[in-house]
């Protein structure tokens, strides 16, 4: 695998560090997640429960080792101290500040380790006036301008309904360590590397963004319409709605071929996609007149045949039917002990040496506490003391 022989620490929580640490464990790297005594991550509790196992927790923690311990104690802080010392990297997603007042800043982070790699996943950076603010998913998305973008016109902003911050906010922890581990390979240099909630909102502002940036006007929310391109969008048939996606000159010949509306062409209204743009709802008209004429299938066929992107809008038991999702493994099942097999995301990346999946039920909460550190070094009776002393 890509990551085999790197040791990640994951001090996270919820959902953004864990999806940056699951990424790497997928991809072969050892990661010990930190879990308080008794508690665990919250997650344990929440989502839809099966016999004692949110399936939530086990798609976000799989491939991982679960080690407890007591970080307001001392005694945790020296365990952990002494694990920091044996990883190549330390993932955390607490408050700016939080690591310093535990003793385990930047600086003491490299006396333990020289060549440390520091991942720090955080709602608005590690500077700044805001660094100290509590935020979560639907914070980012309303502060970083994606909510103004999203819904129609006519209506409030809208968020979008999976966590998408702290997943954008975990792929990027994932993509920066990953950078960092490939210049430490040149360098022997460590690195610290901060990843916020609202700067990654911010990264997927795309045209929009640029649109500002270069006249000033603020972009209005276009529902299933694309900002800067038609026509495009969900259009009716027969018996219900096609997604079609021409996004170009070309393309959108391509689509009056198979819609069989050359005299589309001649009509100065549509001539280019600024005057598309500006008869938006005629040219959606003239195409759904032709569209409800047929059902969606006969039409994604057509259209693909004619190389014009569609397809329909599916729920999710559609979507783990549909046999390229099948094809691409894209939802897997994980054997889980006693809990049976639990059906769980797949990889999204392929490798050609080597598939990225799941080989390693999420952890019980503490299951791998002894063995983690007697691989660390510590002797049978300092573990007893230590599980004595409620410290693991």
């Amino acid at each position: 695998m890509p990551l085999s022989g790197f040791r990640i620490l994951d001090l996270t929580r919820i959902i953004s560090g864990p999806f940056c640490t699951s990424l790497l464990a997928d991809m072969g790297a050892e990661v010990i997640k930190i879990e308080t005594p008794g508690e665990g991550d919250p997650v344990r509790a929440q989502g839809v429960i099966r016999d004692g196992l949110s399936w939530y927790f086990a798609n976000y923690n799989r491939n991982k080792k679960s080690v407890t311990l007591d970080l307001y104690s001392e005694e945790g802080k020296a365990v952990l101290r002494r694990l920091i010392a044996e990883c190549d990297v330390i993932v955390e997603n607490y408050r700016p500040g939080v690591m310093q007042k535990m003793g385990l800043g930047d600086e003491a982070l490299k006396a333990l380790k020289p060549d440390i790699i520091h991942c720090s996943i955080n709602g608005f950076g590690t500077t700044g006036p805001y660094r100290d603010r509590p935020a979560f998913d639907f914070i980012a998305q309303a502060m970083s301008g994606f909510m103004s973008l999203n819904g129609a016109e006519s209506q409030p902003p809208m968020r979008a309904g999976p966590p998408i911050s702290d997943l954008v906010a975990g792929m990027n922890g994932a993509l920066g360590i990953v950078a960092a581990l490939l210049r430490r390979e040149r360098t022997g240099q460590g690195d610290s590397v901060s990843v916020s909630l609202l700067g990654s909102m911010i990264g997927l502002l795309s045209f929009q963004a640029s649109n500002y940036f270069a006249d000033g006007r603020l972009p209005a929310r276009t529902g299933n319409d694309h900002g800067i391109a038609s026509p495009y969008g969900l259009f009716e048939t027969a018996d219900g709605q096609v997604a079609i996606a021409p996004s170009n000159d070309a393309v959108y010949h391509k689509l009056l071929d198979a819609l069989e509306l050359s005299e589309l062409r001649a009509d100065p209204r549509f001539a280019t996609n600024a005057d598309r743009m500006r008869n938006r709802g005629a040219i959606t008209e003239a195409i759904q007149t032709r569209t409800r004429q047929h059902t969606s299938a006969h039409w994604i066929e057509r259209l693909n045949r004619f190389g014009v992107p569609c397809g329909q809008v599916l729920n999710l038991q559609e979507v783990f039917e549909d046999p390229q999702v099948q094809d691409q493994r894209m939802a897997i099942d994980v054997p889980h002990g006693g809990h049976g097999d639990v059906r769980m995301l797949g990889f999204p990346i392929k490798f050609a040496q080597a598939e990225a999946r799941p080989v390693q039920a999420a952890p019980a909460l503490g299951a791998d506490t002894r063995d983690v550190l007697l691989r660390f070094g510590f002797a049978q009776e300092d573990i007893r003391g230590l599980q004595e002393r409620g410290v693991i």
